[in-house]
């Protein structure tokens, strides 16, 4: 399983440790993520995600797991969140 959030698509980063003496060695940055069970509440049910902290922090600010999928593109998401999204834009028909 990657490393990379469902909703906002971020994943892992490289950069370097730095020594006192300033030598450089490769390291990797991976992101903090959960296992979270958001709640659709136009769908009326649950859905199982694997979001970073952070990106749990946007979609709780934007008011809810519906309007963060609505209003994020589809090259960020997951298959599983398109899927949902999908089912959103079909139950607002």
């Amino acid at each position: 399983m990657s490393r990379i959030c469902e909703l906002t698509g971020k994943g892992r980063m490289v950069g370097h440790n730095v020594s006192h003496a300033n030598n450089k060695t490769k390291r990797v940055f991976l992101p903090n993520l959960q296992n979270v069970t958001l709640m659709s509440d136009k769908l009326e049910r649950s859905f199982k995600f694997r979001v970073s902290t952070s990106g749990l922090r946007s979609v709780e600010h934007v008011g809810g797991l519906d309007n963060w999928l609505l209003k994020t593109s589809d090259d960020k998401l997951s298959a599983r969140a398109i899927k949902v999204k999908k089912e959103l834009k079909k139950a607002a028909a």
